[in-house]
């Protein structure tokens, strides 16, 4: 089998698998184990996987600039946001990461329902203008460009003296071992924050995301509450985490 071929089958059987063991691909394709992990790195160099100890994980394909990804699944996103609004009730305090799909709920949310919306987005915080009843409180920080929100110690600093009833969190990965994930260290270490300091935690995820991992965990999946998606429940879903079809 030559090189691109193998490749090529690598990806394959990771789309279908969901996870890429090299001792197993060693032994099935009757070529070396380095062989595999030279073939791993490279995909990994094209941004094609991620590499993880002993193999190899689908790479969520989100790292995209904010304006881009805005445009991926529209649809979906907006059915995800209109599943999470039923989540809100008068009075909650609710906690909103930034994310294009969190950009759909302003939107969706009903005029009249009074609550706390807390977010450290300015583009979801300007958007919500129009929404008189809501009592908006905006967490400042420098300015994570990739995903347009603020981040550093002002940020974390500031999340540390909230609580929140429900927090939406924005993550580019769900996957069975390595949880809830997300492409900076700086943003993984704020988003756990947000978990701490909340109730109950929800994810939207288009399908795009799911059985997908980025560099730096957030949090095991028994941290959250809700997983929403468009689709049928993950069958590696554990049982301590409610799903909801949107």
């Amino acid at each position: 089998m030559l090189t691109q071929q193998r490749k090529e089958f690598l990806l394959n059987r990771l789309a279908s698998e969901g996870r890429l063991v090299a001792a197993d691909l060693s032994a099935e394709l009757a070529i070396s184990a380095d062989t595999i992990r030279r073939d791993l790195r490279e995909l990994a160099a094209e941004g094609r996987l991620m590499r993880v100890h002993g193999g190899a994980l689908p790479l969520s394909p989100t790292h995209r600039p904010f304006a881009e990804r805005q445009g991926m699944e529209a649809q979906a996103k907006r059915r995800l946001a209109q599943a999470a609004v039923s989540l809100i009730r008068p009075g909650m305090v609710v906690l909103v990461d930034g994310g294009t799909t969190h950009q759909q709920l302003p939107e969706v949310l009903p005029q009249g329902l009074p609550f706390t919306l807390v977010t450290h987005s300015p583009a979801l915080a300007a958007a919500l203008e129009g929404h008189a009843d809501i009592d908006l409180i905006l967490i400042g920080g420098r300015i994570f460009r990739h995903s347009m929100v603020a981040s550093g110690p002002v940020a974390y600093e500031a999340l540390s003296r909230l609580r929140a009833d429900l927090c939406f969190l924005g993550v580019t990965g769900v996957q069975r071992d390595m949880g809830l994930t997300t492409g900076d260290a700086e943003e993984a270490a704020l988003k756990a924050r947000m978990i701490s300091q909340s109730a109950e935690v929800a994810v939207l995820a288009t399908d795009d995301k799911l059985g997908r991992t980025s560099p730096w965990v957030i949090a095991p999946l028994t941290a959250l509450g809700m997983l929403i998606t468009c689709g049928a429940r993950p069958e590696w879903l554990p049982d301590t985490v409610e799903h909801s079809r949107a």
